[in-house]
């Protein structure tokens, strides 16, 4: 039986359509226009469509800091090793954080020497191994962005009315637009517009986005991950450039409302502050991180069990910085593909599976262009090469056969 549903908008008449009106629409442009996808699951989704493989030569896709694990930095990742060498103590996380390097180690790694890390599904996962184990401090690592947030915020809610205080929380949650606020701002990218994110849009709305197109005038589409979706969302902000209009527009309004999730919103506001935050590969973002509020500081595992942190030390010679800024493409690293693989990753972009260098690697090498567009879109001057040269057929009759 076919879910109506889901073929709606994985319909290939529908995106042919939409495909040659992008194209129609994009021979009206004298220069390239740089689209900038700021979510990890719209880069998955627009490799595995083969999307860039179809697009005009003259527009761009660029990948930003959507990824939470790939922008988590290393002194948070050495915090959490350092805790997990207690014996005292149970790390839980999602499965995403056991294989980024630290400056020495991984939770991946402690976890082969022995200690009790454990991968868990949901924060009330971990808070039902801290009721199980009353002996033991279990902490749970609070990693994402603004759709993660209130889960952590309702678990550490949970944990002081229930009295779990052997639970705590080691917290790196982070906020979109303020990245959004520094790509913008940047004098060395260009973006024409962003394709906001889907996920984080349904906890914050729509409102969040305005300041792009008030204060940068950039056009903006919160867009849906099938390809339909992808295809509708490009053809909107294509449109807007060509008008010279910048606004916010909503594709994925089945999903994302203009509030967003008001209750979402002000649980997160009960347990959490904003404050500077940094951002791996990009440095301190004002106003962009999530902290306990006092309130809860009981739970807060930084506070709570001090620890001593090995001094951070970041690989040398890896890109995923400026990967996920969109100022370089995966193929410009040094280590891409080489020493640096899904099975033996160096940077966070190769080890999440949101993370831009591994969309490259696992679905990229199907369009040598593709491979190489990133840096050399924004006037870097790098060239193709390594496995993602060769253009494979068998690969391309397969995106063909997706795209209808």
């Amino acid at each position: 039986m076919k879910n109506n549903f889901f073929d709606e908008f994985s319909d290939s008449k529908k995106t042919r359509d939409l495909t040659q009106k992008i194209k129609q629409t994009a021979k009206d442009f004298k220069e390239e226009i740089f689209l900038m996808e700021v979510c990890g699951t719209h880069t998955v989704a627009i490799f595995k469509s083969g999307i860039k493989s179809i697009l005009p030569d003259n527009i761009r896709l660029l990948s930003g800091p959507g990824c939470p694990v790939c922008v988590t930095p290393n002194p948070y990742l050495d915090r959490a090793i350092a805790l997990s060498r207690s014996d005292d103590i149970i790390i839980t996380t999602f499965g995403d954080m056991m294989r980024v390097p630290g400056s020495s180690s991984s939770l991946e790694k402690e976890k082969t020497k022995g200690k009790d890390i454990r991968m868990v599904y949901s924060t009330s996962d971990a808070l039902r191994i801290a009721r199980d184990n009353p002996d033991k401090n279990v902490v749970f690592l609070g990693v994402g962005f603004e759709t993660t947030s209130p889960t952590v915020a309702f678990a550490l809610k949970e944990a002081k009315s229930r009295k779990i205080n052997n639970f705590s929380v080691l917290s790196a949650h982070k906020l979109i637009p303020p990245a959004l606020r520094l790509l913008a701002q940047s004098p060395d990218l260009k973006v024409n517009g962003f394709i906001c994110p889907g996920h984080v849009s349904t906890i914050i709305g729509t409102k969040p986005y305005k300041f792009l197109a008030d204060q940068y005038h950039i056009p903006c589409v919160i867009s849906g991950f099938e390809p339909v979706d992808l295809f509708q969302s490009l053809f909107l902000l294509l449109t807007q450039i060509k008008n010279g209009t910048a606004k916010v527009e909503n594709q994925y309004f089945r999903a994302v409302k203009d509030e967003g999730n008001p209750n979402a919103l002000r649980l997160i506001d009960e347990i959490f502050q904003t404050t500077d935050s940094l951002w791996r590969g990009i440095g301190i973002i004002p106003q962009s991180g999530l902290v306990i509020k006092e309130e809860y500081q009981e739970f807060d595992a930084e506070k709570k069990i001090p620890v001593l942190v090995e001094k951070n030390r970041e690989p040398k010679g890896c890109l995923c910085g400026l990967v996920i800024q969109g100022k370089k493409s995966p193929m410009d690293c040094p280590y891409y593909a080489k020493q640096c693989t899904p099975q033996s990753p160096i940077g966070p972009c190769m080890v999440s599976s949101e993370g831009s260098c591994q969309a490259f690697f696992k679905y990229g090498q199907m369009n040598a262009r593709v491979q190489g567009q990133g840096a050399r879109d924004q006037g870097q001057g790098s060239r193709v090469k390594g496995p993602g040269s060769r253009v494979k057929k068998t690969r391309n009759r397969e995106v063909n056969k997706n795209n209808g």
